[in-house]
């Protein structure tokens, strides 16, 4: 038995709204591009069966994939912009302010300060007490080192 054109692209539609169904219950996995070139195929297989299973196939499917797949990417990336990471790296502490939440003493690491909602071992020049604000000088892997602010 062979197969139609009108059977091949009601094939790909089905498998594009799977492909969506997917996207939307894990988003994120970019199930969306080949999704939607999918659908678009499926579409000109049921107006023009009989172009989807010619010799012209490879050059619609070229045709149709390239400026699919790019609009759909310009489409997801303005829909979902990408975030900044989610992680905080020791540099990026350097000048923030925070509180003090264990008390600070020089040369030691038992002290903790509070930065944004991350707590970060601790150490100044001098002893700083727990409840006092105080900004990041250095930072070295987990531990930072931080002045009082008067």
């Amino acid at each position: 038995m062979a197969v139609g054109g009108s059977e091949l692209g009601l094939a790909f539609i089905i498998i594009g709204i799977i492909m969506i169904l997917a996207e939307l219950s894990s988003p994120g996995a970019f199930i969306l591009v080949p999704a939607t070139v999918l659908l678009v195929l499926g579409f000109v297989g049921m107006v023009a069966p009989d172009v989807l299973i010619s010799w012209w196939s490879p050059v619609i499917v070229t045709v149709v994939v390239i400026p699919v797949t790019y609009v759909t990417m310009r489409m997801y990336q303005k829909l979902a912009p990408p975030a900044p990471p989610e992680t905080t790296v020791a540099t990026s502490l350097v000048g923030m302010t925070g509180v003090v939440v264990t008390d600070v003493t020089p040369n030691s690491l038992k002290g903790k300060v509070r930065i944004d909602h991350d707590t970060w071992s601790a150490t100044s020049g001098k002893a700083i007490p727990a409840g006092r604000k105080v900004v990041v000088k250095t930072s070295e892997g987990v531990h930072v080192t931080v002045e009082e602010i008067e």
